[in-house]
C-alpha cells in the first residue's frame, strides 16, 4: 500500500500536519493522484544530481499530461481534477531547478515516515479515535440521512394509494352506467374508499409527525454547528495562525454542513409534495396550513444554517510572510481562500464572492485617525469546486492594498500606532435559490497593514496579543485603545509556539521559567502590552531571537543543542560541578537583533571559572556558522594558543558527536576586536563565494515609528519580482545574478440563533 494511502488513515490532527508540509510549496492534489509513482523514485539521489533531478522533473511532467488526456477520454474535465494547472505549476515553480523539486519531495517523504513511525511508535494513535462529541453528531446525521431516505419512500407510497383512490372514485359511477348490476355494490365500495381515505390521512399524519421529529434533530444539530463547532473551529484558526499546533481541517464541518443542508431542502421536497397530494386529491386531509408551517420552519433552519456555511478556510498572508500571517503590506500581494461548507450541486456556480475592506466598520467613524484602504484591483470570484476533497471555493491569490489618503504628520492624530490599528475583510455573496434570497457574509480575522517591512516584528506583536485575547465575533478592533493583560498561563504557550514553528521545537518548562523571570515583574503575574511591545521591548529582542534561529540555527534549535534560555546565574550553576571543557549554548540577553554565545568550565590553579565568549551576531554566522565556529574556536591566553577549550556539551555530549555533521569549513582564523567584559575570540572565515557576505540586518526602529518608504525600495522591488516570477514569462530572472536583479398539531422545538 502507497505511504499517502496510509496518510489518509490518519485522524486529522496528523493529516493537518501532513499539508502543512506542502503548503505554499507543493500541490497536495499532485501528491494524491501521483502518490505511486512519486514514492517509487530516489528523490534524495535525484536532489544532488542534476541530471538525475531532470529525469524525475520530465517524468512528473509526463504523469500529469497522461492524467489530463485520461481525464478528456473517460469525459470527466469539467468534474475531475485540474492536471493542466498543475503541470503549469510544476514548469513555472521547477523547471529551471529542478533539483529543487527533488530536495523539496524528498524531504517532505521523509517527514511524512517520521509522522507514520510516530503513529506506530504510540499505542494511543495507532488507532486514531475521533473525539467523542464528534462521534455523536456524526451518528446523529447519519441517522437523519437514513431517516428522510425511508420518509421519500413514504411520500411516493402515499402518491400511488392516493391515485389509486382517485381513479377508483372517479370511474366507479361510469362504471355502473355500463352495468346496473354494480349499483347494488354502491355501499360497499364508498364505504371501502373511506377506509383507503382514512388509511391515507393516518399514513400522511404518521409522515409528518416523523418529518417534524427531522426538523427538531435538525434544529438541535444546526445550533451544535452553528454555535459549539463553527466557532471552536475558528479558534482554532485563531490559535494555528499564531503559531499554535491546532487541528483546521474542515471536512467534518464540511460533512455536516452538506449533510443537513441536503436532508432540509429534501424535507421541503417531501412537504411540497405532500402539499400537492392535499391540493389535488378529493380525500384533502386538511393539514395544508401544518404543512406551510413546518414549511416555515424548515426554511428558518435553512436560512439559519447556509449564512454560517461561509468561512475564511486560509487566512490573509503574503507570500514572503507565510508564518506570519494577518500582516498585509501595501502595494504587496496577498492571497486569501474561502469557503462554502454546504457543498451541494444545486449550490454550484450560484455564489460569487467579492471582498469588501473594513465593511460596516465603527473604528472607521468613532477613531480618529484611523486610515482608510482598498483593493488595488476588483476581485470577486465565483466559488467552484477545484480540489480532491470536492470542496466548494475561491483562491484569492492577486489581492493588494491601496491607502485611500495617506495620514499626514499632525493632522487627525490617531490614539492607536500604525501597528496597532486591526482592519478585517469581509467576504459577501448573495444564493438564490427556490426563490429565496440568502445574503451571506464571512470576515477574516483582524489584519495589521504596514507599510514598511521595519514593521513587521511589531504588527506581529499586535496579531499575537489579539488572538490570545479575543475569541468573540464581532471582533473589537479598538482593542489596543486600551489593552487587556495578557496572564503568563496565556504568554508563555504563545512564546512557545513561535519557536516550534520556526525551529521545530517549543521552549521546554526551564527556558520558560528564564523568560517569565525576565518578563513577568509583578505579584500579579499579568504582562502588559506597554511592557512585553513598547517600554522594554522584550518582544523586539525575542523577535531578534526567532530570525536568529530561522536563519543561521534551525538544525541545532531542532536538535535540542542550544538551551537559549538561560541566564548567568544558571549557568553558572549548571557548569561548576562539570568536568573542564563542558560548554553550553544561550542567547545573549543583552543584544536586541539576536545574537548567541557559549559558556564553559575551565580548572585552573584548583579554581574553577566560568567563560563566556563574545556573542555571535547575524553579520558572523551569515560567515561562519556556530557549529564550525565551536569547531575551530581557540581561546588565546597571553599570546600562547592553547588547544581548543569546547570538549562536552552540557551536560555529557562529546563535541563532535553533537556537531560534527554539521562542520562545513576549515581554514585559517582572523581576530576579533578586543571587547571588554569577554575573553576574546578568534572568527575562522573561509570563503565559499568570489563576492563578500551581504551586509547585516539593520536595526529595527522603534514600533510607534513610520519609516520613511524610500528606505524601503529595496524591499518593494524584492517583492514586486517575486509576483512577476509566478509568471512563464518571467520564469527566466530566476536564472540571473542576484545583483542584476535587485533587492399547529405538531410542535417546534425552537433552538436560539448563536451570537456571532
Amino acid at each position: 500500500m502507497a505511504q499517502w494511502q496510509e496518510l489518509l488513515k490518519l485522524d486529522f490532527a496528523l493529516q493537518s500536519q501532513v499539508r502543512r508540509l506542502y503548503e505554499g510549496r507543493f500541490p497536495t492534489e499532485i501528491r494524491h493522484w501521483l502518490c505511486h509513482w512519486i514514492e517509487s523514485q530516489d528523490w534524495g539521489s535525484a536532489a544532488v544530481v542534476e541530471d538525475a533531478a531532470r529525469t524525475c522533473f520530465q517524468g512528473l511532467l509526463e504523469h500529469l499530461q497522461e492524467q489530463w488526456s485520461r481525464s478528456i477520454q473517460e469525459n470527466n474535465i469539467l468534474q475531475g481534477p485540474n492536471f493542466s494547472g498543475m503541470r503549469d505549476f510544476v514548469v513555472e515553480n521547477f523547471q529551471e531547478q529542478p533539483m529543487n523539486l527533488a530536495a523539496l519531495l524528498s524531504e517532505c517523504l521523509k517527514e511524512e515516515k517520521k509522522i507514520l513511525a510516530s503513529v506506530a511508535a504510540s499505542p494511543t494513535c495507532s488507532s486514531p479515535v475521533m473525539n467523542p462529541q464528534w462521534t455523536q453528531l456524526d451518528n446523529k446525521v447519519s441517522q437523519m440521512k437514513l431517516q428522510i431516505l425511508e420518509l421519500k419512500k413514504e411520500v411516493k407510497t402515499l402518491e400511488g394509494l392516493n391515485e389509486k383512490l382517485d381513479y377508483i372514485q372517479k370511474t366507479w359511477q361510469s362504471k355502473v352506467e355500463q352495468n346496473v348490476g354494480l349499483a347494488q355494490s354502491q355501499d360497499l365500495v364508498e364505504q371501502e374508499c373511506q377506509k383507503r381515505s382514512i388509511f391515507i390521512n393516518q399514513t400522511k399524519h404518521i409522515v409528518l409527525q416523523q418529518l417534524v421529529t427531522i426538523l427538531n434533530e435538525a434544529s438541535q444539530i444546526i445550533t451544535t454547528l452553528t454555535g459549539v463547532e463553527l466557532p471552536e473551529w475558528k479558534r482554532r484558526q485563531q490559535l494555528a495562525c499564531i503559531g499554535g499546533p491546532e487541528d483546521t481541517s474542515l471536512e467534518l464541518l464540511h460533512k455536516w454542513f452538506t449533510a443537513v443542508a441536503d436532508i432540509l431542502l429534501g424535507v421541503r421536497e417531501q412537504l411540497q409534495k405532500l402539499q400537492e397530494q392535499d391540493q389535488n386529491y378529493t380525500n384533502s386531509s386538511g393539514l395544508s396550513t401544518s404543512i406551510a408551517e413546518m414549511d416555515g420552519f424548515t426554511l428558518t433552519l435553512i436560512r439559519n444554517l447556509l449564512t454560517n456555511a461561509l468561512v475564511v478556510e486560509k487566512q490573509p498572508v503574503m507570500q514572503n510572510l507565510l508564518h506570519r500571517p494577518l500582516i498585509l503590506k501595501t502595494g504587496v500581494r496577498f492571497k486569501v481562500t474561502v469557503r462554502f461548507l454546504a457543498n451541494l450541486p444545486a449550490f454550484k456556480d450560484q455564489l460569487k464572492v467579492k471582498p469588501v475592506f473594513d465593511k460596516n466598520v465603527e473604528e472607521v467613524k468613532t477613531v480618529s485617525g484611523f486610515r482608510l484602504f482598498d483593493f488595488t484591483r476588483d476581485d470577486s470570484k465565483l466559488l467552484d469546486v477545484d480540489s480532491p476533497n470536492g470542496a466548494l471555493m475561491a483562491a484569492f491569490e492577486h489581492m493588494s492594498l491601496k491607502e485611500k489618503k495617506a495620514r499626514t504628520k499632525g493632522s487627525c492624530e490617531s490614539p492607536l500606532t500604525v501597528t496597532e490599528e486591526l482592519h478585517i475583510i469581509r467576504f459577501v455573496t448573495v444564493l438564490h435559490h427556490a426563490g429565496e434570497k440568502f445574503d451571506i457574509e464571512a470576515s477574516s480575522l483582524p489584519v495589521v497593514v504596514i507599510s514598511s517591512s521595519n514593521q513587521v516584528p511589531s504588527a506581529w506583536a499586535s496579531i499575537m496579543w489579539f488572538n490570545m485575547l479575543s475569541s468573540r465575533e464581532p471582533m473589537n478592533l479598538s482593542l489596543f485603545i486600551n489593552p487587556p493583560p495578557l496572564t503568563w498561563m496565556q504568554l508563555a504557550p504563545l512564546l512557545s509556539w513561535q519557536f516550534l514553528s520556526v525551529g521545530q521545537r517549543p521552549l521546554d518548562p526551564d527556558q520558560l521559567s528564564m523568560l517569565h523571570d525576565k518578563i513577568v515583574d509583578n505579584p500579579d503575574g499579568l504582562v502588559h502590552w506597554t511592557k512585553f511591545s513598547k517600554d522594554e521591548s522584550v518582544w523586539m529582542w525575542i523577535d531578534g531571537i526567532l530570525d536568529l534561529i530561522k536563519k543561521h540555527l534551525a538544525d541545532l534549535w531542532q536538535d535540542g543543542y542550544i538551551m537559549g534560555f538561560v541566564s548567568k546565574q544558571r549557568t553558572s550553576s549548571l557548569l561548576l560541578n562539570k568536568p573542564p571543557g563542558t560548554f553550553l549554548i544561550r542567547f545573549s540577553e543583552s543584544m536586541r537583533d539576536g545574537a548567541i554565545t557559549f559558556s564553559w568550565v575551565d580548572h585552573s590553579n584548583g579554581e574553577k571559572h566560568i567563560h563566556a565568549v563574545e556573542p555571535y551576531t547575524k553579520k558572523e554566522l551569515s560567515v561562519l556558522s556556530l557549529a564550525d565556529a565551536i569547531n575551530h574556536y581557540t581561546l588565546t591566553t597571553q599570546g600562547r594558543s592553547s588547544m581548543n577549550p569546547l570538549v562536552y556539551l552540557y551536560p555529557d555530549i562529546p563535541k563532535d558527536s553533537a556537531f560534527a555533521r554539521y562542520y562545513k569549513f576549515s581554514g585559517p582564523s582572523s581576530t576579533n576586536k578586543n571587547i571588554k567584559a569577554y575573553v576574546q575570540r578568534t572568527l575562522a572565515v573561509v570563503s565559499i563565494h568570489p563576492t563578500p557576505p551581504p551586509s547585516p540586518p539593520r536595526d529595527s526602529p522603534s514600533m510607534d515609528v513610520d519609516v520613511d518608504n524610500n528606505t524601503d525600495s529595496s524591499q518593494k522591488l524584492d517583492e514586486f519580482l517575486m509576483d512577476l516570477l509566478d509568471f512563464p514569462e518571467w520564469s527566466h530572472l530566476q536564472t540571473l545574478p542576484q545583483e542584476s536583479v535587485s533587492d399547529s398539531v405538531f410542535t417546534f422545538q425552537e433552538h436560539g440563533s448563536p451570537t456571532q
